[in-house]
């Protein structure tokens, strides 16, 4: 189209809200905005099978930070202190903005050492949908921070949905029931508040591979085509119903299905009940107003060597651009 602007085409295949589905978005390697970006978001959801060490975290938040934002999404977390351990792991470059814990669904943000001055509005929320927690930690549920970055509203929602395949709709309400719950309840919400600009959902959502037996979606895998198996993805099938995450975007599924594979391996899953590899862990999000905040999905992208998990956490790197004439 006469006058249009490339770096605007590229990022409109971000923000645009969308009715019909998820919009899938391709990653850049780089950040293009003219002025630099006002703030670069590593985004990490983990399940973790109730294990952890130094060296895993080590390698999740690795050692060349190139970003402003660490925000980590946990399930299945151990009754170790993980917050500790992310201090410790990142202690010469960011500090501890917030948290937020739900039994085993866990939620941690960190900000550059000198980000408190311009960290603030700072709100936690959580919501159980069941599951069970205590020595099982398999607690099933969401929870929430909500923080004003650099004059950027944000929530981020780490959580933990039903399992198994056939219960679609048991996660479709539990989405629904948390995305209405969520802040809303507390005797300090304002109503008139303005609302994020950014929502982003990370977590073990549970959806699986419909429509497949388990060893021809793993003949695709071994071939590097796992591609072709999108369009049996639960949640995009859901999504493109209208049932859930309207107007979101997400990174394109390059990466092989995040679970199920045997602890200690990169292999998938040789119990007798061989599952089907599904992407149950996800990163979704959502810009508000695309004239207000421009958005930039850097990456998207498994972590395949860690190997102490029945998943494989999941990475995203998100660069967002406030428009100085919105700027309030």
């Amino acid at each position: 189209m006469e006058g249009s602007n490339p770096m605007d085409d590229m990022v409109g295949h971000v923000i645009a809200a969308q009715q019909e589905g998820i919009r899938t978005v391709r990653s850049c390697n780089l950040c293009e905005f003219s002025s630099g970006p006002d703030a670069c978001i590593c985004l990490i959801t983990w399940n973790m099978n109730g294990q952890v060490s130094h060296e895993d975290l080590a390698e999740l938040v690795e050692s060349k930070r190139k970003f402003d934002l660490l925000v980590v999404g946990l399930q299945e977390a151990p009754r170790k202190s993980i917050s500790r351990m992310l201090q410790a792991t990142l202690a010469e470059t960011h500090v501890s903005l917030g948290k937020a814990i739900l039994q085993s669904v866990q939620l941690y943000i960190f900000g550059p050492r000198d980000s408190e001055s311009y960290a603030n509005e700072l709100k936690v929320d959580k919501q159980s949908v069941g599951g069970l927690g205590g020595l099982i930690r398999r607690k099933k549920g969401a929870v929430a921070i909500h923080v004003n970055f650099r004059g950027i509203r944000m929530v981020f929602i780490s959580c933990h949905l039903s399992a198994h395949a056939h219960n679609v709709e048991e996660r479709n309400s539990q989405f629904r029931h948390i995305s209405h719950s969520l802040f809303t309840k507390s005797k300090h919400w304002n109503p008139y508040a303005p609302p994020a600009q950014l929502t982003v959902w990370l977590g073990d959502l549970n959806y699986r591979l419909q429509g497949i037996d388990t060893q021809p979606a793993r003949k695709l895998i071994c071939k590097d085509l796992h591609t072709m198996l999108i369009g049996k993805d639960q949640l995009l099938q859901e999504a493109e119903r209208g049932e859930i995450f309207s107007g979101y975007s997400e990174g394109t599924l390059k990466f092989k299905p995040t679970y199920k594979y045997d602890v200690g391996s990169s292999d998938y899953d040789t119990s007798h009940k061989v599952r089907v590899p599904s992407w149950t862990d996800r990163i979704l999000f959502k810009i508000e107003d695309a004239g207000k905040v421009k958005a930039i999905l850097r990456s998207y992208e498994s972590v395949d060597c860690i190997e102490s998990s029945d998943h494989k956490p999941v990475k995203a790197h998100l660069c967002l651009k406030l428009n100085p004439i919105h700027d309030q």
